[in-house]
């Protein structure tokens, strides 16, 4: 008995985790991740550029977004603030007394948060608006 009792006690259990083969997988992919790094290609990104176009429209609705998030509908004939629930219905009843696909445009201060921008956009996609831009202030 007292051999079953020494048996037990010799091995103790190991509480520390190994980092050796840890780190030599990690250099192993270090070199890996070196080595291919400098043969991959950078691809090209074609960035859209902000330009006029060809032929500017006639006529179009211009969504105007102030500093402080409030939003004007400026037509050819009148200059109205709407809300943005209303923004949607309104643009659409004023497109359809307009030549088919007239524009409406969105027109934002550089400090206004884009959020308010896509939300304009949303609203109109949703009434059913086909034609809707972006104008951009080009300089300073």
């Amino acid at each position: 008995m007292p051999a079953m009792a020494s048996r037990g006690r010799g091995r103790r259990t190991i509480n520390e985790i190994n980092m050796v083969p840890f780190i030599d997988v990690m250099l192993v992919l270090l070199i890996i991740f070196m080595v291919t790094a400098p043969m991959l290609t950078p691809g090209m990104i074609d960035v859209p550029k902000v330009g006029k176009g060809a032929k500017p429209p006639k006529s179009f609705g211009q969504v105007i977004i102030n500093k402080d998030g409030s939003l004007q509908l400026k037509t050819d004939d009148s200059e109205r603030p709407v809300t943005l629930q209303a923004l949607g219905a309104t643009a659409k009843s004023w497109q359809t007394t307009q030549p088919p696909d007239t524009p409406v445009l969105i027109t934002a201060d550089k400090g206004v948060q884009y959020e308010a921008v896509v939300k304009a956009m949303d609203a109109l996609q949703k009434a059913g608006v086909q034609r809707v831009g972006l104008s951009v202030k080009q300089g300073g």
